[in-house]
């Protein structure tokens, strides 16, 4: 802050019926470049004023700018926005003038503060925070459009927080400038009088200051807990620059705060010394954006990884989500130097369940009302009205249903017990396959799965059926075979297609996926012993049925089972560093999904319309930033040695030791993958 005294400036005399105040811009004279003919700039400058006699008043290093150039609002010094704008010689004298404007309305409100509140007792103890906005135009004129008693922001942004953090810094540093030091014995409060002081109705800000803190305002000066140094700053000293910080060491590598929207409440409450939080959010908490901020400018904070965003949107998945802060020093950015870790365990809770003790009403719904991908039907939960008991077993893997759940009413999803809610095909069921009849009926075929991760899950929930427990899991991005399933006799091999973090002209396209996974998974029969599972959440098309076709041909693989999983629901939140989808460009989505299936039946292959049973509970995703996922992997622990481990284990050596094993959960991956199950099993192998 840059102290202001009326003492030192010249009084001139004007009209009181206004707040405006103009004073001309002198030209430069030292051979400094003048403002650009073009610059409007509209800056807002924060005053601390602790005395009106003699005028007592201390401007902050910090200012919000917005010119004609650049609407947005920016936080900047504001010597260094002059200086930048107006050459280092006539900042410095446009500077003083700013200060002069400031002093002439201070003083002009003190004299009809005196003039009309005489009689009231005067609080000679307290102080006032102000907003000045000074429009600087290409005229060579300071004017004076408003003063307010808050502090205006509304020019920065809210999404990035910037508007938030500022207001935190004038704040922090107001009480840092006012309050004692911490090691003072002296227990001081602040508490806001009733009476107002002056006709501009400043009572809202005014704060009553004790006896015996006179002393410390005017003798102290400001002490910044950003770089943790005191700053004696006249008048004519050159500011301390906030933007040379790169060759400065991180030497307080803590965060000052961790922003985020909507408000998170931390357990434990935040503190720059405490690294690990955890914190409750509630189902409807889809997405969380978050900036951590550092206590000194010359640390960083990055999201994720060292190279990660220092500010950004998160999918919140159903259950437990990790976010990781990391403080570097970035003095070389290629390799910034992690300095501390900050973690923030987030859960979010699942639907809110009502258990059914008593009569209820059968309920069912196709989409969500928050996501209404085909307008033309009807949202959100419906009467579900069902003559008889379907007794046919579906024809197809994409037979239309909806998800079904039972309720106290249809008119309010908090009455239902959502741990019952189920998909009905309309007509028709799918059959639960028993593990001894999925066993029999996987006995010595191949299923081969090429596709994203949500194909991976329904691989993963298919080999935890088959053998009654999963022993091996990965993340895996290439090709990889399982030959130790059902006893030896089954094989799941799988491809990640597409490989999209390569460059273009390295990524392996559809077709050489694909027929790498043949390759790696032969011998392969051409008969149904043999199932191909292709599909991804939004990248499949029915060009790339075709090639699956020309593919089989070509490898003489002409009569297998070909099962296509269509697209589902994902991306549909703005999360950074992901492409997003608006709701038009998810409604195509969907009548391209229709193109998929009416592709899939022109070859003859089985469908299985994961678009369809997803769009309904979109919000119902897991961890992963594209939401899209349905499914996740949790570890458990056993004492049993896994079944391809035992022979390599003795009894000694294996008691007393626990074996990794794990679990595909998800409940809305299981109903399309149960739905894979019973296409596969549902006809007698030849």
């Amino acid at each position: 802050m840059v102290e202001l005294k009326g003492s030192d400036l010249p009084i001139r005399r004007h009209s009181c019926g206004s707040t405006n105040k103009v004073l001309p811009i002198p030209l430069p004279s030292d051979g400094s470049k003048p403002p650009p003919f073009a610059l409007v700039a509209m800056v807002n400058v924060y005053l601390l004023v602790t005395s009106l006699n003699p005028l007592t008043a201390f401007l902050h290093d910090i200012s919000v700018v917005r010119t004609n150039q650049q609407p947005r609002g920016w936080p900047v010094k504001l010597r260094d926005f002059l200086k930048q704008h107006f050459g280092t010689g006539t900042s410095h004298q446009t500077f003083g003038r700013v200060k002069e404007v400031i002093a002439e309305v201070l003083q002009v409100a003190g004299a009809l503060s005196s003039e009309r509140q005489q009689s009231v007792d005067r609080c000679g103890l307290c102080f006032q925070l102000l907003s000045f906005t000074l429009l600087l135009s290409h005229s060579f004129t300071i004017t004076v459009v408003q003063v307010d008693t808050e502090l205006t922001l509304s020019s920065l942004s809210a999404e990035t927080f910037d508007r938030q953090i500022t207001k935190d810094l004038i704040l922090e540093d107001t009480l840092h400038f006012l309050l004692p030091e911490p090691h003072s014995d002296k227990q001081q409060q602040l508490r806001i009088p009733f009476t107002p002081v002056t006709p501009w109705s400043w009572s809202g800000s005014w704060l009553w200051i004790p006896q015996g803190l006179s002393n410390f305002l005017f003798t102290h000066h400001l002490k910044s807990d950003r770089n943790n140094q005191e700053i004696k700053e006249d008048v004519n000293q050159e500011p301390v620059q906030s933007s040379t910080w790169s060759g400065a060491v991180c030497a307080d590598p803590h965060l000052r705060q961790i922003y985020t929207d909507p408000l998170l409440t931390l357990t434990p409450m935040f503190s720059p010394e405490v690294k690990q939080y955890r914190v409750e959010v509630s189902f409807d908490t889809v997405m969380i954006r978050i900036r951590p901020v550092t206590v000194s400018p010359a640390c960083k904070a990055h999201l994720d990884e060292q190279h990660g965003p220092r500010i950004a949107n998160y999918p919140v998945g159903l259950g437990n989500n990790r976010i990781t802060v990391l403080v570097t020093d970035d003095r070389d950015p290629k390799v910034p130097a992690i300095m501390s870790i900050y973690t923030i365990h987030m859960f979010r809770e699942s639907r809110p369940s009502l258990p059914m003790f008593g009569d209820h009403v059968t309920c069912s719904f196709l989409q969500d009302c928050g996501l209404q991908i085909q307008p033309n039907l009807p949202c959100g939960l419906q009467p579900h009205i069902q003559t008889e008991i379907p007794h046919q077993t579906c024809s197809s893997g994409h037979a239309p249903g909806r998800w079904v759940v039972p309720c106290l009413s249809c008119s309010d999803n908090r009455t239902c017990d959502w741990r019952q809610v189920a998909w009905k095909p309309d007509g028709c069921f799918h059959q639960l396959v028993p593990p001894p009849l999925l066993q029999d009926c996987l006995r010595d075929r191949k299923v081969l799965f090429i596709g994203d991760s949500t194909n991976r899950g329904m691989m993963y929930f298919l080999m935890e059926r088959l053998n009654s427990s999963l022993e091996d899991w990965s993340k895996v991005h290439h090709t990889l075979v399982h030959r130790n399933l059902n006893g030896g006799r089954s094989l799941v091999s799988y491809s990640y297609h597409p490989q999209f973090w390569l460059e273009k002209e390295r990524r392996p396209t559809f077709r050489q996926a694909l027929l790498k996974l043949l390759h790696r998974s032969f011998p392969l029969e051409n008969s149904n012993q043999t199932v191909v599972v292709v599909g991804g959440v939004q990248w499949l098309n029915p060009e790339h049925l075709r090639t699956v076709k020309e593919v089989l041909d070509s490898a003489f693989l002409r009569n297998i089972v070909v099962v296509v999983k269509t697209l589902g629901m994902g991306f549909h939140l703005p999360v950074d560093g992901i492409h997003s989808l608006n709701l038009v460009e998810i409604q195509n989505l969907f009548q391209k999904n229709k193109d998929i299936i009416t592709a899939a039946e022109h070859y003859g292959y089985e469908v299985i319309d994961t678009f369809s049973i997803t769009m309904g509970r979109y919000k119902e995703f897991l961890q992963g930033r594209c939401a899209c996922h349905f499914h996740e992997v949790q570890n458990l622990w056993t004492s049993r040695p896994p079944i391809n481990q035992t022979a390599a284990l003795n009894t000694a050596q294996g008691e007393g030791y626990r074996f990794p094993t794990y679990h595909v959960s998800g409940a809305v991956n299981q109903v399309y993958a149960e739905i894979l199950l019973s296409r596969l099993c549902l006809k007698t192998r030849t």
